[in-house]
């Protein structure tokens, strides 16, 4: 039914930017049923004003998976569910350039701002 997204980012747009960390938890209307949860890797240093927002240093993604590593679990969590988020379109803004940049097709039913 739904997929509830949080992610963290390198900054705050998605052309000069990448994910750092990705959740996303099933929900099933009623509650949640399963989740998933990574740090990935940009391939770029993480700049000190975004660790301070985040919390996310270079040194904790240095070996986490890069986003193509996991990009085929990422789409599967996601595939046909209702993608909400709290400022949706960032997350899912990001979402889709990643997916877009390893040639993987996605796009959601719909989508739901949580403010």
């Amino acid at each position: 039914m739904y997929a509830i997204v949080d992610i963290e980012t390198t900054g705050g747009y998605a052309e000069n930017h990448k994910i750092t960390e990705i959740a996303i938890y099933h929900h099933d209307g009623h509650s949640i049923t399963d989740h998933f949860h990574t740090l990935i890797n940009p391939g770029r240093r993480i700049p000190y004003f975004i660790t301070g927002l985040t919390g996310i240093t270079s040194e904790m993604v240095q070996e986490a998976p890069n986003f193509e590593s996991v990009a085929n679990e990422i789409h599967s969590w996601l595939k046909d569910r209702v993608f909400v988020a709290h400022n949706a379109f960032f997350d899912y803004s990001f979402i889709k350039k990643e997916f877009e940049e390893h040639d993987i097709k996605w796009t959601t039913k719909n989508y739901a701002l949580c403010g």
